[in-house]
Order: structure tokens, then C-alpha cells, then sequence
């Protein structure tokens, strides 16, 4: 059975910081609780709870809550009230669509001294005769009953007629809880006789899967191509096992729905179960296709590396020569969690997990893993992978001007040592002429540098331009 748990009642306190020891108000129906308890240990301070649509068979545990001024339990499988004396300050109290029959049970209430409303509609025992005379004659400080205000000179003449009044009920309560007893006996026969054919049908299916395995054997043994033939009958019988399955469930379905039921706590228990029952079974058999499933081939047994995209993802692979990298744009959705990717880098490929599902691409050439690094654009969402190759370049630059510092030089040709090939530029000489910078300026004669020093005459030679032409030794020289 399923019962309120502390996970439960903190998810429902949302409201209240998930704080449940000082939580005044709280709201568990449609959980399918089946027994309640802990909430008068857990939330001493309940004001209000709402339990409305669950299959809790009684009130219990509830008494220690002082300060609950309003109790919402309709819609459950409630046969009886009790255990309220406790609630000192409770105000209003509905019990709408339950199973009361006990209708004297409504004295337990006479200590609820705030009590100003309560909601019986839908129960058995409003069906009685007297029903409305009886509460408002018991319960003295009620104000309102099924939504109807109680007005003096009612509460006057339900009190003259009392003891009349709860004789009736007492011997319509005596008639209702034997029938109760022979709709407990039939549902307890009910659901022996369900086991019982549940049981059968498994006996049977598993002489249905038997006679189906014995008809494969026959037909892989007298076949020449046992293989193939045992893979095509298996799955033929795996169809007919199917096909019955589904024609056994519809027909079983049919007949709980269309089968007429007192419509009692059993029979709504036992619906309840069955839903259930019909849910895991699904459930079941979507996990057990799941297992079946062949798992998705990354690598094959040779060693080598397959292409897959299971997400079924857009991307791009490019070859940036500039950076000698290699980039990968994969599509990934625009709202996905980041976490929900992993990426994982490879010399020779890149695998992405997108949300469980494997993307794998063998690269054109070998990267670094260790250098790689991946992001999410801020525009389009995608995943970015930047690969850089594990095989340098070095490209030929444009002119370096000469206003690059000294220490910029330096780097640039510690740089250049760290990479492992260099590609060698080979220059021919007869395109290109280079001034000789050696005999640029000519060399100049020292003079009048250091000590004096007496230059020697210089002997110059005349050539004789005319035949008349005399030197005569008095008259100065012209040069």
C-alpha cells in the first residue's frame, strides 16, 4: 500500500521552503495514499489538509493535530468517523463520496466542539430515513449540514423526535453492515477466482511458449538452411505469441470494464489495482524492448572507427589552414543543458554524447587531443570543437617591418626552434640583384689626424704637350 512519506509531503510544501515542521496548509490528494499517518508527528501546526481522492480506508493519526481547523478527506474509502476528538480547533470537515454507513459513528464528533460544518453527500447513510433529523439532533453545535444552513426550529423538532428518529437508524445501520458483510464475502470470492484464472493463464502461456519452441526446433532441424529458417520461425512464433497476448488482454479487458460491480471500497480498490497492474505490464514490456535493442556499433571488432549519428544532428567539419586546426560545428538544440553533452576527443575521431546518444566522426587528418576545446556558441547554441592538427606548419608571412622590437624578434625565433619541420624557401639568385653595400663610400686618405706629419711630395710626371715646350725648374709648378 502506499502511504504519505516525508519525500512527499516536502515536494507538496513547496510554499513554505519545503519546511514541513511549521507547514499550516497542505494539499495530498490524487497520490493514491492507502494509510495515513506521520503528518501528526511531521506537521504539528496543520491548519488545513487536503487528502480529497485517495483510497484511505480510515481516519487515524490525525488526533494530535490542535491546531486543524479544516479536514478535506472526500472521495476515499472512509466507512466510519473516529479518532477526531483530538482536533480541538477543527471547524469544517468534509466527507463527501465516501462509504459511511455507520451513521451513529457521528457521535465521535460531539467533542469537536468548533464543529460549524460537515458534508456527508454521497455516503450510504444520507439514504436513510431520518438521516438529516438524526445529525442535527446529535451534533448541537453544527451550523450547516450538506451545504445547507441549520435553521432553529429544525434543530427544535429533530430533538422532539429523537429517540424515535435514532431507533430508525439504528436498525437501517444493523441492515446496512450485513449487507457490507456479503459485498466483503463476494469481493474476497471475487478476487480468489481472479488469482485463479491469472494463474491458469500463465500456466498456459508457458505451455504456449514450450510448444512454440519445440515447433522452431523441428523446423531448424529438418531445414538444410537451419540458420536462417531458425531466425524466420522464431520470429513468426514471437508474432503469435504476440497477436495472442493481445487478443487475451482485450478480451480480459472487456470483460472487467463490462462486468456490473456493487460499486463498494473492494471494487474500488480492485479497480485501482488493476489500472495498476495494467501499467506495469506495459511498462514492463517497454523496458524489456528497450534491453532488446541492439546496442548502437561505435567500433568494429576489427578496430575501426565508424561515422554515427544517432541524434540525427546537423554539422559542419572545416579545415582552418590559417590555424592550422580543424573545427566542428554540431546543430545541438538551442535550449539544451550543457550538461547533458560530452564530448570526447580523439587523435583519429571525435565522439559527442547528446543526451545518452552517441555522434562519432572519424577526422581527415590526426589532432591534438590534449590541446582541443570545445564551446557553445552564444548566437545559434551549437557545439564547437576546435581540433588542432598534430602535424605542424610554418607558412610563409608577410614583411616584417622594421619597427618590431628586439625582444618580439626574439620570441618570434624561440618559436621558430620549438617547431619540429621547417619548410625552406629557396630564393633564385639571378631574379633578384643586391647592391654591393662594401663600395657604397669611398675610403678618404687620413689627413691631418694624430701628429703632424710631413706629407711626401708627389712626382708627377708631365707629358709634353707642344715640341717647344721648356721646364724651367724657378717657375713654380701649375698643379
Amino acid at each position: 500500500f502506499l502511504s504519505v512519506t516525508e519525500e512527499l509531503v516536502r515536494r507538496r510544501a513547496e510554499h513554505n521552503n519545503c519546511e514541513i515542521f511549521s507547514l499550516e496548509e497542505i494539499s495530498l490528494h490524487q497520490h493514491e495514499i492507502e494509510k495515513l499517518e506521520y503528518l501528526d508527528k511531521w506537521c504539528r501546526d496543520l491548519k488545513i489538509l487536503y487528502l480529497q481522492n485517495n483510497l484511505i480506508p480510515k481516519i487515524e493519526n490525525v488526533g494530535k493535530l490542535k491546531k486543524l481547523e479544516y479536514l478535506n478527506v472526500a472521495l476515499n474509502n472512509i466507512e466510519r468517523i473516529e479518532n477526531l476528538e483530538g482536533c480541538e480547533e477543527l471547524k469544517k470537515l468534509d466527507l463527501t463520496a465516501n462509504f459511511i454507513g455507520e451513521l451513529s459513528s457521528i457521535e465521535a464528533l460531539k467533542y469537536n466542539i468548533h464543529l460549524k460544518e460537515l458534508f456527508l453527500v454521497g455516503n450510504p447513510c444520507t439514504e436513510f430515513e431520518g438521516y438529516r433529523q438524526f445529525v442535527v439532533a446529535t451534533l448541537h453545535q453544527l451550523k450547516c449540514l450538506d451545504s445547507k444552513e441549520i435553521e432553529r426550529s429544525e434543530r427544535i423538532q429533530a430533538l422532539q423526535n429523537y429517540p424515535e428518529v435514532k431507533q430508525k437508524i439504528r436498525e437501517q445501520e444493523q441492515a446496512y453492515l450485513l449487507k457490507r458483510a456479503r459485498e466483503k464475502e463476494e469481493a474476497q470470492r471475487r478476487m480468489q477466482e481472479r488469482k485463479d484464472k491469472k494463474q491458469k493463464q500463465m500456466e498456459s502461456k508457458l505451455g504456449f511458449d514450450s510448444t512454440s519452441f519445440r515447433r522452431t526446433a523441428r523446423y531448424c532441424y529438418l531445414s538444410s538452411d537451419s540458420l536462417q529458417n531458425k531466425e524466420n520461425h522464431q520470429a513468426e512464433g514471437d508474432r503469435e505469441e504476440e497477436t495472442w497476448r493481445t487478443v487475451e488482454d482485450d478480451e480480459e479487458d472487456r470483460r472487467f470494464w463490462e462486468e456490473p460491480t456493487p460499486y463498494t471500497p473492494e471494487s474500488r480498490l480492485e479497480t485501482h489495482r488493476y489500472i495498476e497492474e495494467k501499467r506495469r505490464a506495459k511498462d514492463n514490456i517497454r523496458e524489456s524492448k528497450k534491453r532488446e535493442k541492439p546496442l548502437q556499433t561505435l567500433v568494429t571488432a576489427e578496430g575501426k572507427v565508424l561515422n554515427v549519428n544517432v541524434p540525427k544532428l546537423h554539422f559542419s567539419l572545416k579545415d582552418d589552414e590559417e590555424n592550422n586546426q580543424i573545427i566542428l560545428d554540431l546543430a545541438v538544440y538551442r535550449h539544451l543543458d550543457t550538461s547533458l553533452l560530452d564530448v570526447d576527443v580523439q587523435p583519429t575521431y571525435i565522439r559527442v554524447l547528446v543526451k545518452g546518444k552517441p555522434f562519432q566522426l572519424v577526422l581527415p587528418e590526426e589532432v591534438k587531443p590534449d590541446s582541443s576545446s570545445a564551446k557553445r556558441s552564444q548566437t545559434t547554441g551549437h557545439l564547437v570543437v576546435s581540433m588542432p592538427k598534430a602535424k605542424e606548419i610554418i607558412l610563409a608571412k608577410q614583411k616584417v617591418s622594421t619597427s618590431i622590437k628586439d625582444s618580439d624578434c626574439n620570441t618570434l625565433q624561440k618559436n621558430a626552434r620549438r617547431s619540429v619541420q621547417f619548410e625552406k624557401l629557396e630564393v633564385d639568385p639571378s631574379k633578384y640583384s643586391f647592391p654591393d653595400v662594401t663600395k657604397i663610400i669611398q675610403k678618404k686618405e687620413r689627413i691631418g689626424q694624430g701628429p703632424i706629419r710631413l706629407q711626401p711630395e708627389k712626382i708627377t710626371e708631365t707629358k709634353k704637350s707642344y715640341a717647344d715646350f721648356e721646364n724651367n725648374e724657378d717657375v713654380p709648378s701649375l698643379i
